[in-house]
């Protein structure tokens, strides 16, 4: 299926006040934007006038608290407050979307886990029904830790939305291409493009090509941040240039609707009159985004050694440990191999953090086997790990000239915490009961004799 066009009642700004446009999106990562979609809605010199332009509302949308060091906030203006937007709530059941802890008894989380594409079943399944917890960490009710998912949806929200207090999510498609209409624009979104969607932005999901699959990660820490770059410098890995914000979209439809908010674990969903996407105008520094993986520039060795994947990070969400993450999201792009008497693939490790991996598309230089576009693996906290025998022959004994690594995009969600199995990755996806024999074949090599390699 393909819808191109905009919502139905959906109008975009024609102009962006102080920041340029490229095509329905604004450049730069936590930039403070201001934009409007009708000329002289959005207030200047001032937040909050006694009337403003066109009978219009303002309302503050806080991601952090007030006193925090850089608060993030952005100032609506729109057609009615989000109170009407709200009624009285009903607990609804969204079976497969789960939340940390979650601890199921008979399944077992230690060990090293491979899974094959979570295939399309086709039952008609939207972002909220489509959603597939496959691992949980830390607690959403402390404010600690995430989870990761993988969505098939097949159709579109119809006047239905969506907004989860207990996180932001970062969206990492892999097939189909999604748009997300939320309360401060418009994101189109397919696959080696990520999106990160606020904790508390309202918005609705639509297929414009699907079936549609792919990752969430659900932040329920600090939010996502570039990460430092420390000797690297101001340029390389991801640029905040490249991501972009989109400009002020509003509805003003009258149609009875949905509103479905996650809170606690827990789902709740309240029925309004219209259409809540009603912001006209808006400024401030906290917004959803997207950006394209292919910009991501990556940095690495260029004589010996192979560097620790955190050299690869594209964002990270800090936790109250120094140098040690909530998540990291890493990206393994193509790139050139040029290290000398290097073993060049990731080297056989157990870390402190917990490894969970997916494949965009293409092949995964440390396991060429098995691990397919869609699919996922997950090492948890301190499990060894490393090439299967396959590809560490290969890469003993191949001839290091320069190599460049193409066709493949992989990525990481990594975390300080232990990722607990939900019951769907334990009992309905595609585990590949075999993973572990991967390295079953690796042969002791060493027989004392000096010298030998």
């Amino acid at each position: 299926m393909t819808i191109d066009a905009l919502p139905t009642g959906m109008i975009r700004a024609a102009t962006v006040n102080g920041t340029a446009a490229n095509e329905g999106y604004m450049p730069g990562f936590g930039n403070d934007y201001e934009t409007e979609a009708l000329p002289g809605a959005l207030p200047q010199g001032m937040n909050s006038p006694q009337k403003c332009e066109y009978g219009l509302y303002g309302e503050q949308l806080s991601g952090t608290a007030f006193t925090a060091d850089t608060p993030e906030r952005t100032w609506c203006y729109r057609i009615r407050p989000s109170v009407k937007h709200s009624s009285r709530y009903t607990r609804i059941d969204v079976p497969y979307w789960k939340s940390a802890p979650n601890v199921v008894g008979d399944v077992t989380s230690l060990g090293q886990y491979r899974w094959d594409p979570v295939p399309h079943s086709g039952e008609k399944l939207n972002w909220i029904t489509g959603m597939r917890t496959m691992t949980t960490a830390g607690d959403v009710n402390t404010q600690v830790g995430m989870a990761a998912h993988i969505y098939l949806v097949t159709e579109s929200m119809r006047d239905e939305y969506f907004y989860s207090a207990d996180s932001e999510l970062l969206v990492v498609p892999q097939e189909g291409r999604l748009r997300f209409a939320t309360e401060l624009g418009i994101i189109d979104l397919e696959p080696k493009e990520i999106a990160i969607i606020p904790r508390g932005l309202v918005y609705r999901v639509e297929v414009l090509e699907g079936p549609a699959r792919g990752f969430v990660c659900e932040n329920y820490g600090q939010k996502f941040e570039l990460p430092g770059r420390g000797p690297i410098g101001a340029n390389c890995m991801a640029n905040p240039r490249d991501f972009k914000a989109p400009v002020a979209a509003f509805e003003d439809r009258e149609a009875p609707s949905t509103l479905t908010i996650k809170w606690c674990g827990q789902f709740h969903e309240t029925k309004i009159a219209q259409s809540p996407l009603d912001v006209v105008a808006w400024h401030g520094n906290y917004a959803p985004c997207k950006y394209d993986l292919r910009n991501y520039c990556p940095v690495g060795a260029i004589l010996f050694d192979h560097p620790d994947p955190s050299i690869f990070t594209v964002l990270t969400a800090p936790s109250g440990v120094p140098g040690t993450a909530n998540i990291d999201f890493v990206l393994f792009r193509e790139r050139w191999m040029v290290m000398e008497d290097t073993f060049r693939p990731p080297w056989y490790h157990k870390n402190i953090m917990s490894e969970l991996m997916g494949n965009i598309y293409g092949q995964y230089d440390a396991k060429p086997q098995g691990f397919i576009p869609g699919g996922m693996s997950l090492h948890n906290m301190m499990l060894p790990h490393g090439p299967d025998r396959d590809a560490f022959e290969k890469a003993s004994n191949a001839n290091l000239g320069p190599d460049k690594l193409e066709n493949t995009m992989s990525f990481m969600f990594e975390t300080r915490f232990p990722q607990h199995l939900t019951e769907f990755a334990g009992k309905e996806a595609p585990l590949q009961d075999d993973y572990i024999d991967c390295w079953e074949s690796l042969e002791k090599k060493f027989d004392g004799t000096p010298g030998k390699k």
